[in-house]
């Protein structure tokens, strides 16, 4: 059984890009492979956020992936910080990392043009930190979406130098995992792209929105006047909310709605009125279960707890062999 490795930002609420892109793949993965899936706190600290919005969040993205479907007692899930030896292994490792191969990550220099008052090093060494996440637990694969790919060739450099350098085989070098065509892209209501936080809550409907939030959202999304001939191709804004209508309806409701478009009888109003009663229906069994969560404190620290306790078990072995092969031992 291989072992898997991912991050989860505490930023914002799990929408259905989320859901059906990434999450229903590693609600998979935990039945097939030996997983840690880990909030990642500390690589929030590079923006800044205030204590209080950040262990809110923390607390938050906990209790949403849990209602999602990962199973604590399939999966390790655990907070970053929750692990100190992470942070020592960033330490270690940051001894072999070099200047220049920090700079030239497109991320960091993404990050220099549209934040140059906020150049900390935290952000120049992120991959680094990325690095420790990931081989920590020793792992061989890690899901990755085309934007971090150059991450993941870094996190395999670090490896095969750390084991280059003390002369031993110690690290496995990780690859991505591959969805392949399970990997699917839901788009936003606002027809620009898809459904992603950086685009704003307005374009995402939130597995925790109150069913009047989607109302109002799916009403506002853009469409255009309408088909003016029969099976005429659909323009992006509406092929993206037919995509939608895709994942959240049942395959007669869809049929309905794209006849009527190639008839051109279709009246978005009801179109858009149904699409948000069916993301209604799908999204309350995990909007339910998250107000049910997120009420048992005593649920949700012992969750935390437990898989702290797991990542301990890998984690600690790890740093201390890593010390010792570095030269760094009790006299």
């Amino acid at each position: 059984m291989e072992t898997v490795v991912s991050g989860i930002r505490p930023t914002g609420h799990l929408h259905l890009g989320n859901y059906f892109g990434a999450l229903k793949n590693f609600i998979k993965m935990q039945e097939e492979h030996n997983c840690y899936f880990f909030i990642a706190d500390y690589h929030s600290l590079t923006t800044h956020p205030t204590p209080e919005d950040l262990h809110s969040n923390i607390k938050q993205v906990l209790v949403e992936y849990l209602a999602a479907g990962i199973d604590p007692e399939k999966a390790t899930i655990y907070i970053q910080s929750d692990l100190p030896e992470t942070a020592e292994l960033y330490l270690l490792l940051n001894m072999n990392a070099y200047k220049g191969e920090l700079e030239r990550c497109t991320s960091f220099k993404d990050m220099v043009r549209k934040y140059p008052d906020n150049i900390n090093a935290g952000l120049l060494t992120y991959p680094v930190l990325m690095a420790a996440d990931v081989i920590i637990h020793r792992a061989s694969k890690v899901p990755v979406g085309k934007d971090q790919e150059q991450h993941l060739e870094m996190i395999r450099n670090f490896a095969s130098r750390f084991n280059r350098l003390y002369n031993i085989d110690f690290f496995p070098e990780p690859y991505a995992f591959n969805f392949g065509d399970n990997l699917v892209k839901v788009p936003g209501l606002d027809g620009s792209g898809k459904m992603g936080k950086s685009e704003g809550d307005k374009n995402s409907v939130n597995l925790a929105d109150e069913p009047d939030d989607i109302r109002k959202k799916v009403m506002k999304a853009k469409t255009d006047s309408g088909p003016t001939k029969d099976n005429q191709t659909k323009p992006d804004e509406i092929q993206n909310l037919f995509t939608l209508m895709e994942l959240v309806s049942d395959k007669s409701t869809v049929k309905h709605f794209d006849e009527a478009y190639n008839n051109c009888s279709i009246r978005y109003g009801d179109f858009k009125k149904q699409l948000a009663e069916d993301m209604v229906t799908f999204t309350e069994p995990f909007r339910e279960k998250i107000k049910e969560l997120a009420a048992d404190n005593d649920l949700i620290t012992k969750i935390a707890k437990m898989g702290a306790e797991k990542a301990k078990e890998s984690g600690v072995t790890t740093v201390k062999e890593a010390r010792e092969i570095m030269g760094i031992r009790n006299l």
